[in-house]
């Protein structure tokens, strides 16, 4: 994992063209402090890298000179062709996002992750992992793989992407899988019907061997991905870094609590805290905005001032959306902890959804920051909950909401938000800056018929 503190330039207007995938990850601070309720303490700020869960980040890209060597390797062995959602899974294991697994999980690794939603380490520490990280195959698979120990893991195109070493086959018990993560088992959850629903009877563990995954990620996303992925720098104009991740365009709601979340860092005693905008890479549903067209949005945001790009920090976080709730939204932070943030931005309903068949939402909408202010872990992350932000019809602009006067204020959902952009309409002035949607628009006018009388189909990133 390389953790390429690339600070966004905007001069060239570069971002739409490059975006770096890797961590962000600047010097931490070693906080006492806490925005949780438990753990109001006397405040320490230094300079330095929080270690990462286990100690030692976890990169499992193969040696420039040892990469021919093993793709020669991995074409004697038994082959397994991976599925998109697959390979991006392959590209955060090998960048270290998942510290400390070594690879797809093992049925122990497994088992913690679903019952305790934590990893118990050799010295006795625990660290949260929240997701199964495993790898499904079939039982013609199975047959094929036969008494070997070592597997190789290729790409729809028929390239050699990983090896996996010290193999385990166990049972893939879908059921109590999507019972346990999503807490329903209701048909018409997105990523079970990508990933597991027709998936194999069986999972397979092991170490991987990351043999080029700068190249199988381009078959994913339309970027170029950096290819330095065994850098871990710092910079030492950093002494804080906060993360917002998102999978969905900025407005200037999002913006005021980014910008606020500074301000009381450096009331805090902070000097220089940094933003690190991490909007997620991996597979969403198909009526989420792709990341293409988010990327081009967030570089408007930037560029007509919404954030400083002085202060702030674009990075791709690669791993597939599960729309879990409090589950999911506890991997999501803990995966920050290893980029290097210590403290975590967290909103209404992180990671959530609506219900598949019901109409009302699948989590509680306060669970998800809870559920992180108590989570095994993820003791070191300083946890902000979100100040509701609302239209201020009386200022014309995105406000904090004031609960003694709440006919003042406009409530615009994401639904409304993307109606509206479908339509054509226009939001409020202020709720978003212009250049970030008139992107917007045109991505739901890349959606309407073509001259030949065609819709462009919406389809999961």
């Amino acid at each position: 994992m390389a953790t390429f503190f690339t600070q966004t330039s905007f001069p060239s207007h570069s971002l739409s063209k490059t975006f770096d995938t890797h961590f962000a990850a600047a010097p931490k601070v070693n906080a006492c402090v806490s925005f949780r309720a438990r753990r109001q303490v006397g405040l320490r700020v230094s300079s330095g890298l929080i270690e990462p869960d286990g100690g030692k980040l976890v990169e499992l890209v193969v040696r420039d000179s040892e990469r021919d060597l093993k793709k020669g390797e991995a074409l004697s062995l038994p082959r397994i062709k991976l599925s998109r959602i697959d390979l991006q899974w392959v590209h955060v294991l090998s960048e270290g996002w998942a510290t400390p697994l070594k690879g797809f999980m093992k049925e122990a690794e497994f088992l913690q992750t679903l019952h305790f939603n934590s990893l118990r380490l050799g010295d006795g520490s625990v660290v949260n992992m929240s997701v199964p990280i495993v790898l499904a195959i079939d039982d013609a698979q199975k047959h094929r793989i036969g008494d070997n120990k070592r597997v190789a893991l290729f790409d729809s195109k028929g390239d050699p992407v990983a090896i996996l070493n010290d193999i385990e086959i166990y049972k893939h018990p879908k059921e109590e899988r999507i019972a346990r993560t999503w807490g329903t088992t209701a048909s018409g959850l997105p990523y079970v019907e990508q990933t597991i629903t027709n998936a194999g009877n069986w999972l397979i563990g092991g170490d991987l061997e990351s043999l080029n995954p700068s190249s199988t990620m381009t078959d994913l996303i339309i970027f170029d991905w950096p290819r330095q992925n065994s850098v871990r720098n710092s910079q030492g104009n950093a002494d804080a870094v906060f993360a917002f991740q998102l999978r969905n365009p900025v407005h200037n709601g999002h913006a005021l609590l980014m910008t606020d979340t500074r301000r009381r860092l450096l009331e805090m005693g902070y000097k220089n805290p940094v933003l690190l905008l991490h909007p997620l890479g991996g597979y969403t549903k198909a009526d989420d905005v792709p990341l293409d067209w988010r990327m081009k949005q967030h570089e408007k945001v930037l560029e007509d001032g919404v954030l400083d790009p002085e202060t702030t920090v674009v990075s791709i976080f690669p791993s597939p959306m599960h729309y879990a709730g409090p589950t999911e939204v506890q991997w999501h932070a803990k995966a920050r902890i290893n980029a290097g943030a210590n403290f975590y931005i967290v909103g209404r309903d992180p990671a959530g959804m609506s219900h598949p068949v019901e109409k009302r939402d699948l989590y509680d909408a306060d669970h998800g920051k809870k559920v992180l202010s108590m989570a095994p872990g993820l003791e070191r992350l300083n946890i902000l909950p979100f100040r509701v932000a609302a239209y201020d019809k009386t200022q014309g602009k995105m406000a904090f909401f004031d609960p003694s006067r709440p006919q003042d204020f406009l409530f615009i959902s994401g639904t409304k938000m993307r109606t509206l952009a479908r339509n054509k309409e226009s939001p409020p002035d202020g709720f978003m800056c212009p250049g970030g949607w008139k992107v917007l628009v045109d991505y739901y006018d890349s959606l309407l018929p073509s001259s030949n009388g065609k819709v462009p189909e919406a389809v999961p990133a």
